[in-house]
């Protein structure tokens, strides 16, 4: 297995982990790992292009979860600003009247 391959493997592996944990400055980082590790594995010669395009579907798939969990993760916080603004809405009328 070629050098890059090998560093794409662990980086998704990398990136598997801090996703499932939802360590989001560690997703931060290695996905600008994982770009850089991608461009070089497309500039390296690879002996088994096979290999190569199952890690990067790999990669590609993990990729398509991270964009859902996200998604998820953007939406559960607008829910949870627009309680908190409502709250603070409500806090100010009952200062007026209280």
């Amino acid at each position: 297995m070629s050098s890059s391959v090998q560093r794409l493997q662990e980086t998704g592996s990398a990136l598997r982990h801090a996703l499932a944990s939802q360590d989001w400055a560690a997703i931060g980082e290695l996905d600008l790992q994982c770009r850089q590790v991608v461009d070089e594995a497309m500039l390296e010669a690879v002996q088994d292009e096979a290999v190569l395009r199952l890690r990067m579907q790999e990669l590609l798939d993990l990729y398509r979860e991270l964009v859902g969990v996200c998604q998820a993760e953007q939406q559960r916080l607008a829910g949870e600003l627009v309680q908190l603004n409502q709250a603070r809405q409500g806090a100010k009328v009952y200062q007026l009247f209280g």
